[in-house]
C-alpha cells in the first residue's frame, strides 16, 4: 500500500470506506486501528478511506493518516460522496470486499449494488447501540467492534476477542508493573502515552 491508502488499482482486496462524522463519535470510542482490523480480517487492503466533512478538525485529519488512511474531505454530503466512489469501486472491479463502516441506512444502496456485482460485502457497525440493521442485513458479514461477528444470514453471531479487550489486559498489566516499581522504590521516568482512539472534533 502507497501512502496514501490506495494500492493498484488491479489488486484484489479489501476496499475499507469510512464514514467518518457518523462513526468517530465520543458515544462510540471508536479507534480506527480496529476499523482497520475488522476489515482486514478480510483480506489484504487495497483501499482504506476516511469520509470527513469540511469541519474535521486538522488533528483528526494529521491522525488518520498517520494510521495509513487516506482521508477524503468534502464540503458537500460526506454520505453522498462514500456511496459514488464505493459504487465506482464495484463497477470497476477494483476490489474483492466492499467493507463500509457506517452506521448510516443509506448506505444499503451501495452494498446491494456491490453485492450485485459479486463482490463480497462486510458492514462495520461502531457498536451495538450504533449499528444498522438493514445495513447489516444487506451485506454478506458483518461486524461489530465491541465484539459480534456475523457471517451470512445463516450463521450464528459470535464473540470474539476485540483489540479494546487486549488494550484492557495490557493496561492492567502496565498498571501492575508500575505498582511494582512504586514499592521497590523506582523512580523511572514515564514517557509519553499515545493515545489510540481518534474522535471528530464537532466542535466549531
Amino acid at each position: 500500500m502507497d501512502q496514501g491508502g490506495e494500492t493498484d488499482a488491479d489488486a484484489g482486496g479489501v476496499a475499507l470506506f469510512v464514514d467518518g462524522p457518523n462513526v468517530l463519535r465520543e458515544e462510540f470510542d471508536v479507534d480506527l486501528d480496529d476499523v482497520r482490523r475488522a476489515a482486514e480480517a478480510e483480506g489484504p487492503l487495497v483501499t482504506t478511506r476516511l469520509y470527513l466533512d469540511e469541519h474535521a478538525t486538522p488533528g483528526l485529519i494529521q491522525a488518520a493518516e498517520a494510521r495509513g488512511f487516506e482521508v477524503v474531505v468534502t464540503s458537500g454530503d460526506v454520505d453522498v460522496k462514500l456511496a459514488v466512489d464505493a459504487a465506482r469501486f464495484a463497477a470497476e472491479g477494483r476490489m474483492a470486499t466492499l467493507a463500509i463502516a457506517s452506521r448510516d441506512t443509506d448506505f444499503k444502496p451501495v452494498v446491494e449494488t456491490a453485492n450485485g456485482f459479486g463482490i463480497r460485502t462486510l458492514a462495520i457497525a461502531p457498536g451495538e447501540f450504533g449499528r444498522s440493521d438493514a445495513l447489516r442485513n444487506a451485506a454478506n458479514g458483518s461486524v461489530t467492534l465491541d465484539g459480534d461477528v456475523e457471517f451470512g444470514t445463516d450463521a450464528a453471531a459470535e464473540t470474539v476477542g476485540t483489540p479494546e479487550t487486549d488494550a484492557a489486559a495490557e493496561a492492567d498489566a502496565t498498571a501492575e508493573a508500575e505498582e511494582r516499581d512504586a514499592t521497590r522504590g523506582g523512580d523511572a521516568a514515564e514517557g509519553p502515552g499515545v493515545g489510540g482512539t481518534i474522535h471528530e472534533d464537532r466542535t466549531r
